[in-house]
C-alpha cells in the first residue's frame, strides 16, 4: 500500500512538475509568438505570369513556382494522400498529435539527438510560414504552441489549403498545383493515383525523394504512401495494386522563364514594364499580364526569322566546329558531359564528331542517341573566307569535319542537317494596325544568347523602306504617281555629307525620265533624292514627323531620301501602320490586361483605333447593344486622328502595292494575294536589309543586319535577306484572311496616260497606262499635243515635268 502510495505521490509530482514546466514555457515562449488571424488573408507570394491573347502561358517570373488554389480545386483524394502520408490524425488532434510526440521524445532519450519531428500537418504550417526547419528544442515547442493557436484561429479545411499550397516539392515548386506542372505537366485534377501518391511522399525529403532524380528511392516512398491511404481505406486493392506497379513517370520540364519561351523578348518587355509599373511587387503579388501576342502567329514568326538567318549564312559558308574535344573522351559518360557544357542556341542539337570519312559523318547526340549526316548534307559548307567568298564545295565529309568537332545540327524532314549559329542576327514584328496590337515579336535567333531586343532597341538605318513618306510629302506638295523625275548622274556640293556626294542607284546605271510610281517601284535613288532636293529637307522632316519619326533626329541633308536617318523595326513598322490602316496614328502596344492574384483586372489597355466616318456611324449605331460588340465600349470614342489625307494615302498605298506587283519586292506575288503593299530597304555596303509591307489587315516589318554593322555581304539587299523572312511568315499569318480592297477615295481620278511622258494618253492609244490623280492635278495636255485641255477648274498646271 505505502508502495503504490509512493508511486501515485511520485506520478503527481512528476505531472505537477511537468504543468508547471510546460506552463513556464507556455509564458515565455507566448509573448515572442507571432499573430496568425491574418493566416485567412496570407499572400502566397505567387509570381509574375505572362500570357498570350489566346491563352497561352508564355513565361513565368519569381524565385518561388506557385500555383495557388482553393481547397475544391485540390482533389480529395489528393488530400487524403498527405493525410495519411503526413499526419493520419490530422482530423482528431486540436494541433499537435501527442502520440507522436511522445514518440520523437522517446527516441530522442534513446539516440540523443532529435530524428523525429512528429509534427502534424498544423505544425508544419506553423513552421513554413513563421519558423526554420533546423532542429532545436526551443523552436519545435514555439512550432508546438502556434500551431494551437493556428487550430485556435482556422478551421480545418483552411489549415490543409494552407499546407497544399505553401508546403516545398522540390525542384522549385511551391505547393501541390506548382508540382503537378513541374514534374507532371498537367494540373492536380488530372494527375494519376501514382502521381499523387508521389507527391505525398516528397515533403520529408523533396531533394532525396525526387522522382526525377532519384527515382528508386521515390517509388520506395510512394509504396509506402500508397500502403498507408490502402490502410486508412482511401483506396481500395485494386487502385493500390495499379498505382504500385506504375512507372515512374515525371520528366524534367524547363521552368517556362523568358530563356525558353515561346515570345521571350515580348515577355520580358512585360516584364520590365510591370516592373516600372509595380517594383518588386510585380513579383510575388501574383499579377497575372494579358498580352496582345497570338500565339500561333509568334511560333511562326519565331521559326520564320530562324529559317531566313539559317538561309543567310547557309549562303556565305562554313565557319568550322563550335569548339574541339582534344583527345575525344572514350566513354560515353564523358562525352555526355561535354554536351551539356556546350550552350544550346536557337533550338540546334548539340554533337560531337566520333567519324568523318568520304561519304558520311557519324556525331553522338548524347544520351545514347547518335546521328548520321551524309556528304549531300554537308555540301553546303565550303569553308568561309570571307563575307564575300567561299572555298571549294566538299568533295567528301572529312574535308569539313574531324572527329573530336563539337557541332550543331537540326533534324528536318527526317534528315539531320549540318548547321551553325549566324553571324548576321534578324528580327521581325507584326501589328494589328487598326489599333496598334502587337500579335507577333521576334526579336532575335535566340533569347539565350542574346537578350538586346532588335525589334525596340536596334537603331539602324532603314534604307529605301524610307522612300514612301519622302513619296508622300511630294504628293503632298503637287506631284502625282505620273509626275517625270530625270535619273541622271548628279553631283551635290553639301559639307555635312563631306562636301561632294554623287548619288548612284543600286544597279550603277542610270534610266533618264521615270515617272514617281516607277521611281518607287524600282527603288531609284537618283530620283529620290532629286525629289527631296526639289520638295526641300525642312518641309520633308516636318512632314514625315505625321508618321511618328522626331524630325530633329533626322538629317537635315539629302541623304535622308536613302534612309540614311536611324530607326527601330518597331517605329518603321508603325509609320507602315498608317499607310495599312487609311492614314491613322496608332501606337503600338503589348499589354491588353493586368489582373491581380484574384483575377480581376486592375488594367484595361483602350487602345486607340483607326476608324473612318463610315466606321464611326457604324459603332454609334451599334453603341446600344455593346455587348455584342468586339471591342470595350470604353474605346469608342477614343479613335486614332487621321494624319495623312485619304487621296494621299491612296495613291503612296497605289504604288506601294506595284512594288509588291512588279517591283523589287515582287516575289511577294507567291502569296497569291492582290492586297498586298510594302517596300524593300537595303543601306550602304549591305549592312542593313529590310522590308516592311501589310495586307489583310496585317502589317510586318522584318529585318537582318549584324549587331557589330558589319556588312552582310554582295547581293544581301532587302528583297533578297529580308523579304523572305516576311513572305514565310505572311504565307501562315494571312491565311484564312479575306482581301483588303483599297477604296477609291473622293477626289481621285483615274486617267490613261502615256508611261513616258506622264501627259493625257491619245485616245485609242496602245500603250497607255492607267494612272491616279487627285482631280485637281489630272495633267492638262495631251501627249504629243501642246495644245490645252478644255478649261475646267479642277485641271490646273501640274509638275510633270522633269527636274
Amino acid at each position: 500500500m505505502q508502495l503504490i502510495q509512493r508511486v501515485l505521490k511520485l506520478f503527481g509530482g512528476g505531472l505537477l512538475l511537468g504543468i508547471l514546466i510546460a506552463l513556464g514555457a507556455y509564458l515565455y515562449i507566448y509573448p515572442s509568438l507571432p499573430p496568425v488571424a491574418h493566416l485567412r488573408d496570407v499572400r502566397l507570394r505567387p509570381p509574375l505570369r505572362v500570357m498570350s491573347a489566346d491563352g497561352e502561358l508564355l513565361a513565368v517570373y519569381g524565385t518561388k513556382r506557385r500555383i495557388p488554389l482553393n481547397f475544391d480545386e485540390i482533389p480529395p483524394l489528393m488530400r487524403k494522400a498527405f493525410i495519411a502520408s503526413e499526419d493520419a490524425r490530422f482530423y482528431d488532434h486540436p494541433g499537435v498529435d501527442v502520440q507522436a510526440l511522445a514518440r520523437a521524445a522517446i527516441d530522442l532519450m534513446q539516440h540523443g539527438r532529435i530524428r523525429q519531428g512528429g509534427s502534424t500537418i498544423t505544425m508544419q504550417l506553423a513552421r513554413n510560414f513563421y519558423l526554420t526547419r533546423q532542429r532545436q528544442f526551443i523552436r519545435k515547442l514555439r512550432e508546438i504552441f502556434l500551431a494551437l493557436r493556428i487550430e485556435q484561429t482556422l478551421d480545418k479545411e483552411e489549415i490543409l489549403t494552407l499546407y497544399l499550397n505553401k508546403i516545398f516539392l522540390g525542384q522549385r515548386a511551391y505547393g501541390v498545383g506548382a508540382a503537378a506542372e513541374v514534374y507532371y505537366g498537367t494540373t492536380p485534377q488530372r494527375l494519376t493515383l501514382a502521381q499523387i501518391a508521389t507527391l505525398a511522399g516528397l515533403p520529408k525529403a523533396p531533394s532525396a525523394l525526387n522522382p526525377i532524380s532519384n527515382p528508386a528511392a521515390s517509388v520506395v516512398r510512394r509504396t509506402y504512401v500508397l500502403n498507408r491511404m490502402l490502410n486508412d481505406h482511401h483506396i481500395t486493392p485494386q487502385q493500390y495494386e495499379v498505382a504500385r506497379n506504375a512507372r515512374v513517370s515525371a520528366q524534367p520540364r524547363q521552368r517556362i522563364r523568358a530563356a525558353n519561351s515561346s515570345a521571350p523578348y515580348a515577355a520580358e518587355m512585360a516584364r520590365a514594364e510591370m516592373v516600372r509599373r509595380y517594383g518588386s511587387d510585380a513579383y510575388t503579388a501574383g499579377y497575372t499580364v494579358h498580352t496582345t501576342l497570338r500565339h500561333d502567329l509568334q511560333l511562326v514568326a519565331n521559326a520564320s526569322v530562324r529559317r531566313g538567318l539559317i538561309r543567310y549564312d547557309l549562303r556565305h559558308g562554313w565557319r568550322g566546329a563550335t569548339r574541339r574535344l582534344e583527345p575525344i573522351p572514350g566513354s560515353r559518360s564523358e562525352l555526355d558531359q561535354a554536351l551539356r557544357e556546350m550552350p544550346t542556341r536557337g533550338g540546334f542539337r548539340n554533337a560531337v564528331i566520333t567519324h568523318a570519312g568520304d561519304d558520311v559523318a557519324h556525331a553522338y547526340l548524347g544520351d545514347g542517341h547518335w546521328a548520321e549526316l551524309t556528304l549531300e548534307e554537308i555540301r553546303w559548307a565550303r569553308r568561309m573566307r570571307s563575307v564575300d567568298f567561299r572555298g571549294p564545295i566538299p568533295q567528301a565529309a572529312s574535308e569539313v569535319l574531324r572527329s573530336g568537332d563539337m557541332v550543331r545540327l537540326i533534324h528536318e524532314d527526317g534528315v539531320w542537317r549540318l548547321r551553325q549559329v549566324p553571324e548576321a542576327n534578324g528580327a521581325l514584328v507584326a501589328l494589328d494596325p487598326i489599333n496598334g496590337a502587337i500579335l507577333a515579336l521576334t526579336g532575335g535567333f535566340d533569347f539565350s544568347s542574346s537578350k538586346f531586343n532588335r525589334v525596340t532597341q536596334a537603331r539602324r538605318q532603314p534604307g529605301s523602306g524610307f522612300k514612301p513618306f519622302v513619296y508622300a510629302a511630294a504628293l503632298e506638295r503637287g506631284y502625282t504617281p505620273a509626275t517625270l523625275i530625270n535619273d541622271a548622274p548628279v553631283v551635290y556640293h553639301d559639307q555635312s555629307i563631306e562636301g561632294v556626294w554623287r548619288p548612284s542607284n543600286y544597279s550603277r546605271q542610270f534610266y533618264g525620265p521615270t515617272r514617281l510610281r516607277e521611281a518607287l517601284m524600282y527603288s531609284r535613288n537618283v530620283v529620290s533624292v532629286r525629289i527631296l532636293d526639289h520638295i526641300g529637307t525642312a518641309y520633308a522632316r516636318n512632314y514625315v514627323a505625321r508618321f511618328g519619326f522626331d524630325p530633329d533626329a533626322l538629317p537635315d541633308n539629302l541623304t535622308l531620301a536613302l534612309g540614311s536617318c536611324e530607326v527601330t523595326p518597331m517605329g518603321m513598322v508603325s509609320a507602315y501602320a498608317i499607310l495599312a490602316n487609311g492614314g491613322y496614328k496608332i501606337e503600338p502596344y503589348l499589354i491588353e490586361r493586368i489582373d491581380d492574384a484574384a483575377g480581376e483586372p486592375v488594367f484595361i489597355a483602350n487602345a486607340r483605333r483607326a476608324c473612318d466616318a463610315q466606321c464611326r456611324k457604324q459603332l454609334a449605331s451599334a453603341t446600344p447593344v455593346g455587348d455584342d460588340l468586339d471591342i470595350p465600349l470604353a474605346s469608342l470614342e477614343n479613335f486614332a486622328p487621321r494624319v495623312l489625307d485619304q487621296r494621299i494615302h491612296y495613291q503612296t498605298v497605289s504604288m506601294l502595292q506595284d512594288v509588291a506587283r512588279q517591283g523589287t519586292a515582287r516575289s511577294t506575288q507567291a502569296l497569291e494575294r492582290n492586297d498586298l503593299a510594302g517596300k524593300t530597304g537595303t543601306t550602304n555596303d549591305q549592312r542593313d536589309a529590310w522590308f516592311i509591307g501589310f495586307g489583310g489587315n496585317l502589317v510586318a516589318a522584318s529585318w537582318v543586319g549584324r549587331d557589330n554593322f558589319e556588312k552582310l555581304g554582295q547581293r544581301e539587299v532587302g528583297g533578297v535577306a529580308a523579304l523572305p523572312i516576311w513572305i514565310d511568315f505572311m504565307k501562315r499569318a494571312l491565311a484564312g484572311r479575306s482581301e483588303q480592297e483599297l477604296p477609291l477615295p473622293s477626289g481621285i481620278v483615274q486617267a490613261r496616260i502615256d508611261p513616258e511622258n506622264g501627259l493625257l494618253a491619245k485616245p485609242g492609244s496602245e500603250d497607255s497606262v492607267v494612272e491616279t490623280f487627285r482631280e485637281e492635278l489630272v495633267p492638262n495636255r495631251i501627249s504629243h499635243d501642246d495644245s490645252l485641255m478644255p478649261d475646267d477648274p479642277l485641271m490646273t498646271e501640274t509638275p510633270e515635268m522633269m527636274f
